[in-house]
């Protein structure tokens, strides 16, 4: 075998275990969830310890962008950061994961959906518009499993929506900024803006006791969220991205939801019904299918 062979394969190894952490930090959430951190502390927390260590990395090399472009960040930390992680972690507390994980699969087509209206980068075709519903009855499927009974159940399913929205918000907002600032330096300020933005809330419910926060498997698995699944996993995704292209390395995508749930399984016992299964199934069909279309006609 090549050494090019070689070193192709170790990339596509790399964003396999980078999909392996993205998908472990579900069940893991749900794990400090259920020991009475809440959901904006988990995301605050991490977020600090992520945005400290890019700064050092960047070597503490902080640029202020000017107002436009300061605003747009302010945006992208709101949405793509404080809605997407408090909004997903709250609904992780109040659903099963594998629902938050099917619902919030469904990003992607927002994204595909929200391009074509606000930055007219997509025409959607019949096909296109087909598989759409495929994904979003997919979603319904999960959602409404047991009729529209309302409980924390729907209330958690429709968070998820919200966050998996936030998301495509975040992604065309980020577009406005892309190309003028390096990805290290949005990264940072998606961060800094995030936290600003959610530290408020932070204070809507009592604090939990830093004897919780440092226990040292609570300690690990805040760590893990922070250093593994926000700092080194963007590192490590831009080279995969850099060096394998885009395209491929977004179909590795695809495979986070099913991690999610399997390490969902494993990790905290939470059983998978065939309803969830199904559920899964249309959404990632439909996803697919609109990201190979869209793909094609670009």
């Amino acid at each position: 075998m090549s050494e090019k062979k070689i070193a192709g394969f170790w990339y596509h190894a790399i964003a396999i275990s980078v999909i392996l952490a993205w998908g472990v930090s579900f069940p893991f959430t749900k794990i400090l969830l259920t020991n009475g951190i809440t959901p904006t502390e988990i995301f605050v927390y991490r977020t600090i310890v992520a945005y400290l260590g890019l700064l050092v990395i960047s070597r503490f090399n902080v640029s202020f962008w000017g107002w436009r472009d300061e605003a747009l960040a302010l945006l992208c930390g709101l949405t793509g950061g404080t809605l997407y992680f408090v909004l997903q972690n709250v609904a992780l507390n109040m659903t099963l994961l594998s629902d938050v994980v099917i619902v919030i699969a469904i990003n992607p087509l927002l994204t595909t959906i929200l391009a074509a209206i606000f930055l007219k980068e997509e025409h959607f075709s019949w096909k296109i518009l087909l598989y759409s519903a495929v994904a979003f009855m997919g979603m319904a499927v999960v959602t409404l499993r047991n009729g529209f009974v309302w409980g924390n159940g729907l209330m958690g399913n429709i968070l998820a929506f919200l966050a998996a929205l936030s998301w495509a918000v975040y992604s065309v907002l980020l577009k406005r900024v892309q190309g003028r600032h390096s990805t290290l330096s949005i990264t940072r300020k998606v961060m800094f803006y995030g936290v600003l933005c959610a530290a408020p809330l932070m204070f809507l419910q009592p604090l939990t006791s830093m004897s919780t926060l440092l226990r040292p498997d609570l300690l690990a698995n805040m760590l893990f969220l922070a250093l593994i699944c926000s700092m080194a996993a963007f590192f490590i995704w831009n080279l995969v991205i850099k060096k394998i292209g885009a395209i491929r390395s977004s179909n590795y995508l695809y495979l986070d939801p099913i991690i999610s749930i399997l390490m969902g399984v494993i990790l905290i016992g939470e059983k998978v019904t065939t309803i969830a299964v199904i559920g899964c199934a249309l959404v990632l069909l439909g996803v697919i299918m609109v990201e190979k279309l869209t793909a094609k006609k670009r």
